[in-house]
């Protein structure tokens, strides 16, 4: 009867702990949601190597601007280096960040701008400009904001965002979300370190509603998010394949038995 009463209990806690709900499922949980979200901040992106940007520079004197843009300069006989990125009448021109960090723009010739904003960038041009032109206005804008999302998501994989602005939560969007087996308070965040020389691993909790006032709430261009599985899917894989060793082995065994049964009894 004892042991009847003992199994009973033991049934009913394993059926409490069944239905308990998982922890690690919601985002932004946190009860100080409004006040952590009004101290939500995006400083920009960080022109980085191998970046392609697109820079339009114009002004109000048409032909005066034409050196200055790839697309117009052989209208003026000038000559610069860089690749046109679209027809005549002042499109875009797409520049590659080199190795050491320029940029070689059409009469001004080689421009650092490696771990600048596009805004800083923006602004150095404009001032060296002022040399030439009344009141410059330059145009930059990033073409490869690419990202990676790897792990427990729906479409893991190398990601293009069309928008500069992205937030870690977007990105998790664009990937097909995190699968129920996924845990929101570990995911991996994997960025370039231009001080420190190398990658930087950070750990982001999406369940707290502080992530959005993080530094790293929103993402670089090359960042790489790693969703980790949760316990229960680690223990799951674990045991699985505890499983299949003993069936394999077990089975190697048994016939191996088998075998030396068969050969004693000849």
């Amino acid at each position: 009867m004892k042991r009847s009463f003992s199994v009973f209990i033991i049934l009913i806690l394993i059926a409490f702990q069944a239905c308990k709900p998982k922890q690690n499922i919601v985002y932004l949980s946190n009860n100080n949601f409004e006040e952590e979200v009004s101290q939500a901040k995006y400083v920009g992106l960080h022109i980085q190597e191998g970046d392609r940007l697109q820079i339009l520079v114009s002004a109000f004197e048409e032909i005066a601007v034409r050196p200055f843009n790839q697309s117009t300069m052989a209208a003026t006989g000038s000559s610069g280096s860089g690749s046109a990125g679209g027809g005549g009448g002042g499109s875009a021109t797409e520049y590659t960040v080199t190795t050491d960090g320029t940029i070689v723009f059409p009469v001004l010739g080689s421009i650092y701008c490696k771990g600048m904003t596009k805004q800083q960038l923006k602004q150095d041009i404009e001032s060296r400009l002022k040399r030439y032109l009344t009141d410059p206005m330059v145009t930059v804008t990033l073409t490869n904001f690419n990202f990676s999302v790897l792990g427990e998501v729906g479409s893991p994989g190398q990601k293009t965002s069309t928008s500069e602005k992205l937030n870690v939560l977007q990105a998790i969007a664009l990937a097909g979300d995190i699968s129920y087996q996924g845990n929101k308070t570990s995911v991996k965040l994997i960025r370039y370190s231009e001080e420190e020389g190398k990658d930087k691993v950070l750990s982001l909790d999406l369940s707290e509603a502080s992530i959005v006032n993080s530094p790293y709430y929103y993402l670089q261009q090359n960042d790489i998010l790693y969703v980790e599985p949760d316990r229960n899917k680690q223990v799951s894989v674990n045991t699985n394949s505890n499983v299949d060793n003993w069936i394999k082995y077990g089975g190697v065994g048994l016939g191996l038995l088998t075998l030396i049964l068969t050969l004693t009894r000849k």
